[in-house]
């Protein structure tokens, strides 16, 4: 494993973190991924995460029923936890590149965002 792609994605906060408290964020990020509508399309962006297409976690995120594949990789084994981490945190920031670029494609209005031009103290 590559340190400084694991430092990249916050492997080494993730790695600090107990066993308990890593399988909390796997199901969080797991949930975020699927909340931001991941498609199968998107699981090649987390596999370019720098895990090899072998690895048991990018192999599950190719194939269909995105919910069930998610469960069974935060479900796999504590020595693939960073792997899984890396290929998640991918999955979740391809999810939202796809979405910016085709729902703030002409200027943002996504909930959240700050418009150009607009402060928060011109809101009366």
């Amino acid at each position: 494993m590559r340190r400084d792609c694991v430092r990249s994605y916050g492997g080494e906060w993730f790695e600090g973190l107990a066993a308990d408290e890593q399988f909390e964020v796997l199901r969080d990020l797991s949930g975020f991924c699927i909340q931001a509508r991941a498609t199968v399309k998107d699981g090649p962006e987390g596999v370019r995460a720098g895990i090899r297409p072998t690895h048991t976690s990018a192999v599950l995120i190719t194939p269909g029923q995105l919910p069930a594949q998610l469960t069974k990789i935060i479900n796999l084994p504590r020595n693939e936890r960073v792997k899984k981490f890396r290929l998640l945190v991918a999955l979740l920031g391809g999810t939202d590149k796809r979405r910016r670029e085709r729902s703030c494609a002409v200027g943002c209005t996504l909930p959240g965002t700050i418009q150009s031009g607009i402060n928060a103290s011109d809101s009366g």
